[in-house]
């Protein structure tokens, strides 16, 4: 199983993550790529990072909102989205480069990330602007999403992802986070979650039942309070559980 975390989501003298640490706990960064978070120095510090860590380094890309950290959607033109998206991957890609490493796959953030799980329209733009860029990377979203499907389609690889510390609606999707309970909070509930999804292929949804994830990566939230102690025990709860932890790229 794949560990993951949104890392470098600190702007200026503004830090969010704790980036250092988690990157001692997870297998792949996804990294801002200065749309809804990070800035060029925070992009630098955190692909250098990750690569001295022997972490694989992903673009999450999102909006163009730092204000709303990405969190709100943009209707906007397919044209325009599919440039965004570009741009933030060859941002990014930059700074890989010069610490040794390159862009190894790519993650939507925020709204995006929720908007193309049944947004056909901007899911298209995403998957085009990946197979323009690099068709070799592979793509993190949720199982059964638009965006994993056209994906597939388009000859890319889909990586499904599940969320240790979210709730999940009983279609699959992930609980607004507007709406009480959207996030997990209890560690011990995080790990048992986690190692449920990683050796199961389930998880409880909000009303229950049992969702069906089967994920090859499982993201741990680095924004939440106490997420490297989260982060740290889930890792834990999953070596013990049996379960290798290996990035998936």
């Amino acid at each position: 199983m794949d560990l993951n975390s949104d890392l470098g989501e600190g702007f200026g003298v503004w830090p969010l993550t704790q980036d250092d640490a988690l990157l001692d706990i997870v297998t792949s960064a996804n990294v801002a790529c200065g749309f809804h978070a990070g800035d060029p120095s925070v992009l630098r510090r955190v692909t250098e990072l990750a690569t001295a860590r022997g972490v694989r380094v992903g673009a999450q890309v999102g909006y163009r909102d730092l204000a709303g950290f990405g969190r709100r959607f943009i209707d906007m033109d397919p044209a325009e989205l599919v440039n965004d998206v570009i741009y933030q991957i060859g941002a990014l890609d930059a700074f890989a480069r010069i610490a040794g490493t390159r862009v190894s796959y790519v993650k939507p953030h925020g709204a995006l990330y929720n908007a193309i799980v049944t947004h056909a329209e901007q899911a298209a733009a995403v998957v085009d602007a990946v197979k323009r860029y690099d068709a070799s990377l592979p793509v993190l979203g949720l199982p059964g999403s638009e965006w994993l499907k056209q994906a597939e389609a388009a000859g890319l690889t889909p990586v499904h992802e599940a969320f240790a510390d979210r709730a999940y609606t009983p279609e699959g999707t992930l609980v607004s986070r507007r709406l009480p309970g959207a996030v997990v909070h209890d560690p011990g509930e995080v790990v048992r979650r986690s190692v449920r999804m990683a050796t199961e292929g389930t998880v409880t949804a909000v009303d229950g039942s049992a969702v069906k994830v089967e994920p090859h990566s499982l993201c741990v939230h680095g924004d939440t309070p106490g997420a490297v102690e989260i982060a740290r025990r889930v890792r834990e709860g999953l070596i013990q559980a049996g379960v290798e932890i290996t990035p998936f790229s």
